[in-house]
């Protein structure tokens, strides 16, 4: 075989990427082959879609190598590297609303040239071929807002193999799909790689690509932390303690020993949340009583963040929520807050160009004068370092330090429900000690509700009496924290 035979149809070297200081990619190398799915995993924030936009031309690197079929085009805009045989799939649908499903697949296929405006009929053949492939020939004729989420997705694969691209990149295809929806996609995509393409499929986790790819390569905060079969990244020791944080322990209390089973604080039940026609929540059901530590945990993009903006009153949808067995339906967001559900988003949205203790004060400024003084003089104790900084603009804080000021912010609102949304997000061993001992002192010493929704399954179980998993918008576990590793395992990557 020539060395022109056994050349990658994409091979990436060096590649480097900075944002100021901070450094998204770095040093990242991989290659792809004709008929070929590398899946390329990590955590929200590893750089895997940086990767891509920096193998298309969207960024710029800093360093490194981008070859597509031998030939360097690293830096290249791009239109140019598009020419040069790569297309890609983004996460998000970028239809043109205004054109059918055969105009907007039509323009994909018009060259880049003002001199040929309007396609000619064996461009219409071409598109109606495509859309054949595609599984799109019954909707020609629609508009992209008629249609569902997975016809708007393989829009996107339509476009973007309009070119007959060799190198396809795909960012998180199975997205907002229904298992029957994935299991069909999933099947056009690998229909793709027999053609003889290569595949480049960026997802959250390697249980979504397990069965299509070849190989897996893993990703955290920017570089690669391990590369092989899906089954020998999800045993790789380094991959574990990045998705599940080390070591598992447990301090549950048993259900039995709450006094509300009858009617739980909080109950959940069949909730389902859509973005637009992408399915965010599925038939989700969960329950917390009055006092009880409850964790959820899920890859990023499983539906966290969606259920509790939900409980919140910040989304429409279909079920039921009820706080101590009356309906939050109907309620704004402000008066679910006011009531004592109390949510610390992943964000933290603090005011930046305030201090940490007029931060605070706009937290508790329901309360009487007195009440709100002895409550920041108890979350000084709390957190200690908010009260040495507590004159200093919250925006100069270190990450850790505004995440203490997010949650005591909302303490000071004396909620009995706190919900706390990826707390551990980005943060240093050192400052999840902290956070971590806070929980654990509010638990013995409060009768505060947690909700706590995290990736970090080595934070979450300590402080959980009960764990709900969510993945892909559904619940699929619930069960006692000590029983995780045993039933999970493995499964949760």
């Amino acid at each position: 075989m020539s060395t022109a035979e056994q050349r990658a149809h994409l091979e990436v070297s060096g590649l480097t990427k900075r944002f100021g200081g901070l450094v998204a990619v770095k040093g990242m190398s991989l290659a792809v082959g004709a008929g070929k799915i590398l899946g390329l995993i990590g955590p929200n924030g590893s750089g895997k879609s940086t990767v891509m936009k920096l193998i298309m031309g969207i960024e710029r690197p800093d360093a490194g190598s981008v070859r597509i079929n031998g030939v360097e085009v690293a830096g290249w805009p791009s239109h140019r590297i598009a020419r040069m045989g790569a297309g890609i799939v983004f996460q998000h649908s970028r239809p043109l609303h205004r054109q059918t499903v055969l105009e907007n697949i039509t323009l994909a296929l018009l060259p880049d040239k003002l001199m040929q405006l309007f396609a000619d009929p064996q461009t219409d053949v071409r598109a109606r071929a495509i859309a054949a492939r595609v599984g799109l020939s019954g909707v020609l004729d629609r508009r992209p807002a008629t249609l569902p989420f997975a016809d708007l997705r393989k829009i996107e694969i339509a476009k973007a193999i309009a070119r007959d691209p060799q190198v396809l990149l795909i960012d998180e295809p199975f997205a907002g799909l229904t298992a029957k929806e994935t299991a069909a996609f999933s099947e056009l995509i690998c229909e793709l790689r027999d053609d003889g393409r290569a595949v480049l499929l960026v997802d959250h986790n390697v249980k979504s690509v397990a069965r299509m790819v070849d190989r897996v390569i893993a990703m955290y905060v920017g570089e690669r932390i391990a590369e092989g079969s899906a089954d020998e990244v999800m045993r790789d020791e380094t991959v574990r303690r990045v998705y599940l944080g080390g070591s598992l322990e447990t301090a549950a209390r048993p259900e039995s020993s709450f006094r509300d089973a009858a009617t739980p604080f909080l109950a959940v039940d069949n909730v389902s949340v859509h973005y637009g026609k992408a399915q965010a929540l599925d038939n989700v059901s969960i329950h917390i009583h009055a006092g009880e530590f409850v964790s959820v945990v899920g890859l990023n993009g499983a539906g966290k963040t969606t259920l509790f903006n939900t409980i919140s009153g910040l989304l429409p949808y279909s079920g039921e929520i009820r706080r101590e067995g009356a309906s939050l339906r109907g309620h704004s967001a402000a008066a679910i807050a006011r009531g004592g559900i109390v949510q610390c988003s992943e964000g933290r949205d603090l005011f930046v160009y305030m201090s940490v203790r007029e931060n605070l004060d706009l937290g508790g400024q329901h309360l009487p004068t007195a009440e709100r003084a002895e409550q920041i003089a108890w979350l000084f104790d709390l957190f200690p370092v908010l009260n040495a900084r507590q004159k200093q603009a919250a925006g100069t804080l270190s990450g850790g330090e505004q995440q203490m000021l997010t949650i005591a912010r909302a303490l000071m609102m004396k909620p009995k429900l706190l919900m706390l949304d990826e707390p551990t997000l980005g943060l240093a061993p050192v400052i999840l000690e902290q956070i971590s001992k806070a929980l654990e002192r509010l638990r013995q010493t409060t009768a505060i509700t947690v909700l706590l929704a995290e990736q970090n399954v080595t934070f979450a179980l300590p402080h959980a009496d009960r764990v709900y998993v969510i993945e892909h918008a559904r619940i699929v576990w619930e069960g006692e924290p000590a029983k995780f590793a045993a039933e999970m395992g493995t499964g949760y990557l």
